[in-house]
């Protein structure tokens, strides 16, 4: 897959504003036509806004050039973030921690350290990764024999988990990742639909969103977590749920994901899905994204803005 530089922003009218340059991976089958540039007005924190032309260029030597028009005809209907990864870096001293410690109160003697947790995340959803791993090592001496039983004690774990880290939460112990509020703030001004779509437990998601986003923030942003669905990532049910109740055309939808079991998701669900890779994910095969970036960034280390989201769901990239 070839690397590639891009160059965008959405910057105001200002003549000092200048574009900021990052770096990206992009399917070769996603390959941006030149197009004449066109320009749409956007308002954020007051002002007017213009989505620049972006260039992209390889920085390997592989033959191509490319570039594409930041062209906004449209906006996208939808922005929809998955949390654990993408709006904070939760899993390796968040998650792992909570669990643990509910391990330990609960006299387990089970420890998921940092890189058995990476491989347990490929399991989307707590209880499902903690009954999985069970049910590969051997249950715990003080878990119940009956599966409807084991249900329930699953369950205890995960609420007890789930209270530990809502204080990790609450205490602010876990910041947002670069370029998170931006991005959030730029759809709300102009008028795009947010959600957050997780297989995390509802409250822990609600309390990352309320906590660190801040209440005027979170009471415009639809919440869909934990058991919300009966099938979770990678199947795009929680998805299809988001658009259904946003009342949103899903090819219509941009969606902000760290995982590959989260693209897939998303992609199944016939979105538009760019990935911000984290801790965990780095190394996992995101060739089907529309673009892969390290974050969202905030300037001056900017790596993509609402109009590169909007230029996206334009008719493009094609091979």
């Amino acid at each position: 897959m070839a690397t590639v530089k891009i160059s965008l922003s959405l910057a105001s009218l200002s003549p000092s504003s200048s574009s900021s340059s990052i770096q990206s991976k992009l399917s070769p089958s996603f390959i941006p036509n030149a197009a004449p540039a066109k320009v749409v007005k956007l308002r954020f924190n007051g002002k007017s806004l213009r989505a620049k032309p972006m260039v992209y260029r390889s920085s390997r030597s592989v033959g191509v050039t490319c570039s594409a028009s930041s062209s906004l005809t449209t906006l996208p209907s939808a922005l929809l973030f998955d949390c654990d990864g993408v709006l904070v870096d939760t899993e390796k001293d968040g998650h792992r921690i909570s669990f643990n410690d509910t391990f330990k109160e609960r006299d387990l003697n089970v420890t998921w350290d940092v890189d058995l947790y990476g491989e347990l995340l490929k399991i989307g959803g707590g209880k499902e990764r903690m009954t999985a791993y069970f049910n590969k090592v051997g249950w715990p001496e003080k878990a119940p024999k009956d599966e409807a039983e084991r249900k329930e004690f699953i369950a205890g774990l995960h609420k007890q988990k789930t209270e530990l880290f809502m204080v990790l939460i609450e205490k602010k112990l876990l910041p947002l990742r670069p370029g998170v509020a931006k991005l959030v703030d730029q759809a709300l001004t102009n008028g795009v639909k947010v959600a957050v779509c997780s297989t995390s437990n509802e409250k822990a998601v609600s309390a990352i969103v309320s906590c660190l986003l801040g209440p005027e923030r979170a009471e415009k942003i639809k919440i869909f977590a934990g058991d919300v669905v009966p099938k979770k990532k990678p199947d795009p049910a929680i998805y299809n749920l988001a658009a259904e109740t946003l009342g949103v055309d899903p090819s219509k939808c941009v969606v902000v994901e760290d995982s590959a079991i989260g693209l897939a998701a998303a992609k199944a669900a016939g979105m538009t899905c760019i990935v911000t890779k984290s801790g965990y994910t780095a190394d996992e095969d995101f060739e089907n994204a529309d673009a892969v970036f390290d974050c969202i960034g905030d300037p001056p280390e900017e790596r993509f803005d609402l109009a590169f989201c909007g230029s996206l769901l334009q008719k493009q990239f094609v091979s």
